[in-house]
């Protein structure tokens, strides 16, 4: 008998270990939770979803409709049949294929949720393509920025750059931390991630993993959500003190900074045009891809406007004690299905 040669008993080695280290692929049911308001008409993110490119009978669709997204989103995650909960704010329009693109990170066991960027319309109107392209700056957001532009690739992450709008998670863990913390609203997702990362599990981010949601429609708008992230990211870290949040901490210290400013030595001041110099730098870069230099005097504005909400927000949020929803929020949720 011919005796095989080293290179030839090496490829059948190889071919029958391949065989019995296959690891079958898993089949995940699906329930997509949208939160949306009493007698809203118009859920585009419903309409989105039964698009998805994913078997019907595997795929679940539910609206929450109430007052506060946290008891909405909870009471929709008791109600859920998937085994992986796919978030969606009323407005995201995910594209058919995002699915089953994030479902493949799952079929790693630790990782627990996964996410990407929402993006702006490409149609939007002017004023929120240049909302879209200050949140989009590390100077404004830092690490968060991530949320609202495709960045890098996909890697390990954390609450900094996923949002709640995007967000894959196993629903099994979700509802073994006691689902989302009802007393915070917003960043009531980023104290879940942080939990979750304290047990051990994966986050992932895939720039890939994108829908198209507009952002606030107003100047007014945008400011009032600048006050609510300051605010519920300084509930948060009352409620979960973590190092990682020390950074949200700059904004509020620069307001005092500029309260203080008149007060401090001329040596002290130079800091202020240090600033404005780096404001200049970041807006140049946030509009070169776009063109639009007519808006560099507006993306340094709201930079600048960003910073000084958010600090002012954190401080109420300091002087605000988190409380849980009144009994007739929690109990007015009302659960739609969706035919897929």
């Amino acid at each position: 008998m011919k005796r095989p040669r080293d290179g030839e008993a090496c490829f059948v080695l190889g071919l029958f270990g391949g065989l019995f280290s296959f690891q079958p692929v898993r089949e995940f049911s699906v329930t997509v939770i949208i939160a949306a308001r009493p007698g809203q008409a118009l859920v585009r993110a419903a309409g989105a979803a039964r698009e998805l490119d994913y078997p019907a009978a595997r795929l679940q669709i539910l609206i929450a409709r109430g007052h506060q997204p946290s008891v909405q989103r909870n009471a929709a995650l008791r109600a859920a049949r998937g085994d992986i909960i796919y978030f969606l704010d009323d407005d995201s329009i995910a594209p058919p294929s995002s699915l089953r693109r994030a479902l493949e990170h799952f079929q790693s066991p630790d990782v627990k949720m996964a996410g990407g960027p929402s993006l702006c319309p490409p149609d939007a109107p002017a004023l929120q393509q240049a909302f879209a392209l200050t949140m989009g700056s590390w100077l404004a957001f830092g690490p968060s920025c991530s949320r609202y532009r495709a960045r890098g690739g996909v890697r390990p992450s954390s609450e900094k750059e996923l949002i709640l709008c995007n967000l894959l998670a196993r629903r099994e863990d979700i509802l073994q931390l006691g689902g989302f913390n009802e007393s915070l609203y917003p960043n009531e997702e980023n104290a879940l991630m942080d939990e979750l990362q304290k047990r051990g599990g994966r986050l992932l981010y895939d720039p890939g993993l994108i829908v198209h949601r507009p952002p606030r429609p107003s100047l007014r708008s945008f400011c009032k959500m600048l006050l609510t992230y300051g605010r519920g990211r300084a509930e948060q870290f009352r409620l979960h003190p973590a190092f990682r949040s020390a950074p949200n901490f700059v904004p509020p210290l620069f307001c005092l900074y500029l309260l203080a400013m008149p007060f401090l030595p001329p040596a002290a001041r130079w800091a202020a045009i240090v600033y404005l110099i780096a404001v200049l730098i970041q807006a140049v870069i946030a509009i070169v891809p776009a063109r639009k230099w007519f808006w560099l005097p507006q993306i340094m504005g709201l930079i600048i406007v960003s910073h000084i909400l958010y600090g002012l927000g954190f401080f109420g949020g300091c002087l605000k004690k988190p409380k849980p929803p009144p009994a007739a929020v929690t109990a007015g949720v009302q659960i739609e299905t969706i035919q897929p």
